[in-house]
């Protein structure tokens, strides 16, 4: 227990100042390309959030967690809701009330999956994101690791191979239409909207008046 609770402290402690070059789920993806006999397709480009456009950090806030800079890892009003609205209404598809800090958690950390257990993890090292991050390096992490495309992880590669420019040149309408994506990335393809795909980033969009522009580190977050 002690080994277990020095190593993981020490490890996000670690990836506070160090750049998350590599997450499991992108050796998981890796391994299915190969299992499935398609050819190996990582791209991933580690980038300061300073070189992201500054709407993208609003568009994912608009999409996935419109209080992110307010609470301390979970949201227990959207939490609340969810479960309300999953209990009422069981024949709808399911909402879920994750963080941005709690998705970040994941990427970093765990395996994909819904289990108690990594539930149970994935609680604990949110913990230990809010406690030893500061609000801008858990979304420079989110937004440099998470999936954005079938083989596309981070605001850097979803930049170059669907809007051909680099993260800092995104519009505010592309930061939305990736956003968009981010509930299943695989199935939605911001080089390629559907017609949902092109609603939705209408309604990020609507959102993103709504929430503040994204603070630099040492700024207030309130």
């Amino acid at each position: 227990m002690v080994a277990f609770f020095a190593s993981t402290i020490l490890s996000v402690i670690a990836y506070r100042f160090i750049p998350v070059y590599f997450t499991p789920l992108m050796f998981i993806r890796c391994g299915q390309q190969l299992t499935s006999g398609e050819s190996l397709t990582l791209r991933h480009h580690w980038i300061p959030i300073e070189e992201m456009s500054p709407s993208l950090p609003v568009a994912v806030m608009a999409s996935e967690d419109q209080r992110f800079l307010e609470h301390h890892g979970f949201d227990f009003k959207a939490i609340e809701y969810a479960a309300r609205r999953n209990r009422e209404h069981p024949e709808k598809r399911k909402l879920g009330a994750s963080t941005i800090s709690q998705q970040t958690a994941k990427n970093v950390f765990l395996w994909p999956g819904r289990s108690w257990v990594r539930k149970g993890f994935e609680a604990y090292f949110t913990t230990l994101i809010e406690i030893f991050w500061s609000k801008q390096r858990i979304m420079e992490v989110y937004l440099n690791s998470i999936e954005m495309g079938d083989g596309i992880y981070g605001a850097d590669a979803v930049a170059e191979w669907h809007f051909h420019c680099q993260a800092k040149d995104l519009t505010r309408s592309e930061c939305a239409l990736i956003a968009a994506t981010l509930p299943n990335p695989r199935k939605f393809n911001s080089a390629s909207p559907s017609s949902y795909m092109l609603k939705r980033r209408g309604q990020i969009l609507h959102q993103m008046k709504f929430v503040p522009a994204f603070p630099k580190e040492g700024q207030d977050v309130k």
